[in-house]
């Protein structure tokens, strides 16, 4: 099972409308609840976001780094980990 730590439900609580159109969460123990029901992914460094989405089967190869790092379901977590969030 994924760990999330308080800096992943932080961001994600701040980050949330820029992936849905309304608040899934208001506080971390919902966030928690949410993250782990649609098994969001905390991954260390842009390399592994990477990996993420080609082991996902998502065709990447004519994205540009600075893209795929900008997804919507990719929150940077500002210590070089990163969470991603597929529901």
């Amino acid at each position: 099972m994924q760990e999330y730590d308080d800096r992943v439900l932080e961001v994600f609580l701040e980050k949330q409308l820029d992936l849905f159109p309304e608040k899934v969460a208001e506080t971390k123990e919902e966030a928690l609840d949410f993250l782990c029901e649609c098994m969001a992914v905390v991954v260390n460094g842009k390399k592994e976001v990477w990996e993420y989405f080609d082991e996902e089967g998502i065709d990447i190869s004519q994205m540009e780094e600075d893209e795929i790092l900008e997804a919507d379901e990719v929150f940077d977590l500002e210590d070089g980990r990163f969470l991603i969030v597929e529901c």
